[in-house]
């Protein structure tokens, strides 16, 4: 605890508030003595008089610990919170989109081979041939699969769970 950084804190909230040491005195039945050594750091509130004091100027009872407002703390967390989610979610986002292109490729050379086949007229029944064409087919049809997941984001939320459910089984 900062004695110094609470004292300039409480002086902070009674000048906002529109009151002099000595009315702020009064609704705490102290002297303005004692509010004018908080507000120099010298000493602290009694922790009895800590309730009043967050309820007099609006505020919580760790905000008068630490010597500034929630939202100044909150915001910082949330900043530092929101920039490290944003790289996962990047991180992830880059090794779906690298495995995507590779699936692509792929699918685009079934395609070709699909499309050979079928217009060369290979594709007798039973014949390697067919079996390719259907492969490469199915290839197509998985990545259009693939693909909308992806694009939906139904992909990157299964990965995410998984990475999660990984890091808690770590744990």
């Amino acid at each position: 605890m900062d004695q110094k950084k609470i004292g300039k804190f409480l002086k902070e909230l009674r000048k906002e508030k529109g009151i002099t040491q000595e009315e702020f005195a009064e609704m705490l039945n102290v002297s303005g003595r004692t509010v004018s050594r908080w507000e120099t750091g010298t000493n602290m509130p009694d922790i009895s008089l800590l309730v009043d004091i967050a309820e007099i100027f609006d505020v919580s009872i760790p905000e008068i610990i630490n010597g500034e407002r929630k939202s100044e703390i909150m915001e910082k967390e949330v900043k530092e919170t929101v920039l490290s989610l944003s790289d996962y979610a990047e991180a992830i986002n880059k090794k779906i989109r690298g495995r995507l292109l590779v699936l692509t490729v792929i699918a685009i050379v079934g395609m070709i081979a699909f499309v050979a086949i079928e217009s060369t007229g290979l594709d007798t029944p039973g014949s390697i041939y067919e079996k390719i064409a259907s492969a490469g087919l199915g290839l197509d049809f998985g990545m259009l699969i693939v693909l909308a997941m992806y694009l939906s984001g139904l992909l990157g939320r299964i990965k995410a769970r998984r990475k999660m459910r990984r890091e808690t089984n770590v744990k």
